[in-house]
């Protein structure tokens, strides 16, 4: 099982907006040019965060981009579902009739289990919690600014 790049990307471009959030706008160039991320692929990835209102966008001079909330009320659970989805993991877990062995089938428990912890886990990390640990490196490795 792996996390989509979109999904990586998308979180560390949200860590990057909470480090400066209550601050003016960041541009995505910005963020690409500091990530090392692709400027295009930036712009694709903040779409979906936009729609999903996790996200502002202002535009002119001083426009760019900004967490729509204080980043303690964004889990990575809200971001990685953006781009991934719920944390159903099989197909049968949502429709059974998929399945002809539904009704017998023990594995089933053992997905929608690993579903639920993977969901708890990013749910009990907030993007505060990520810009803590990342001003943490900043300071104990000579990391550059956000």
């Amino acid at each position: 099982m792996r996390i989509s790049t979109r999904s990586r990307y998308g979180l560390r471009l949200m860590l990057v907006l909470a480090a400066n959030y209550g601050q003016k706008p960041v541009l995505l160039r910005e963020i690409a040019a500091n990530e090392g991320i692709s400027e295009k692929y930036l712009s694709q990835i903040i779409i979906p965060l936009r729609s999903a209102g996790l996200v502002n966008s202002s535009r002119g001079v001083h426009g760019g981009y900004s967490l729509s909330r204080h980043p303690k009320q964004i889990s990575a659970r809200d971001v990685v579902t953006v781009f991934e989805g719920d944390f159903v993991l099989v197909d049968c877990l949502k429709n059974r009739s998929l399945c002809k062995r539904a009704a017998k089938c023990v594995t089933q428990e053992v997905w929608n289990n690993l579903g639920k912890v993977m969901a708890q886990a990013l749910q009990s990390v907030t993007l505060d919690d990520l810009v803590v640990k990342y001003r943490g490196k900043i300071n104990s490795e000579g990391l550059y600014q956000i």
